[in-house]
């Protein structure tokens, strides 16, 4: 894939020169455009040389696209923007554009592919964090409610017993608390 317009149109000029794909009046606009607008590419004289009715658009289309690369990479470029003004459908067809949407639709798969890889964390899953959490928001309490209030008394047997539902570590953790809270009794 080539960054150059030239090299582009060079490319994209088999597939504008097919039958049906430019009609006489897309012709004419996309040299009236390259003459009114960018006087410096086409002049006047050759604006009316492709315009001219007494010969065939495919010929004129033909002599455009072997005449464009000859003035250079802005005339190329000129040529791609006003195709693609007045007939999108045909400049997004082309070639050129298809090579260039294709790699990036792969890029943007890949990237999003190796993104999701990125974001995996584990095989565990949501509730294994949200699990964590709210032992790890528990024991602040625990601790909080502890320090600051004496008053908990047999709620801490009672946690003792809800230690039940949680993990081995957990349990032997929370157990272990409330028995030293009991004995200090």
């Amino acid at each position: 894939m080539s960054d150059s317009y030239r090299d582009q149109l060079l490319l994209d000029a088999l597939f504008l020169k097919q039958e049906h794909h430019l009609s006489t009046d897309l012709l004419d606009k996309l040299v009236l455009q390259l003459n009114r607008i960018y006087p410096q590419i086409l002049t006047d004289k050759e604006a009316h040389k492709f315009r001219s009715l007494k010969f065939a658009t495919n010929k004129r289309l033909a002599e455009l696209l072997d005449f464009l690369p000859n003035k250079g990479e802005e005339a190329c470029h000129e040529f791609y923007r006003a195709l693609q003004i007045h007939a999108e459908h045909i400049y997004l067809n082309l070639p050129s554009r298809r090579t260039r949407r294709d790699a990036a639709d792969s890029k943007e798969v890949k990237m999003s592919s190796s993104f999701e890889e990125k974001c995996v964390l584990n095989e565990r899953g949501p509730v294994f964090y949200i699990t964590c959490f709210s032992l790890v928001a528990g024991l602040a309490f625990l601790y909080y409610c502890n320090e600051e209030n004496k008053t908990l008394g047999d709620a801490k047997q009672i946690l003792a017993f809800s230690a039940l539902g949680f993990g081995r570590r957990a349990k032997d953790l929370l157990i272990s608390y409330a028995e030293d809270q009991f004995k200090q009794k």
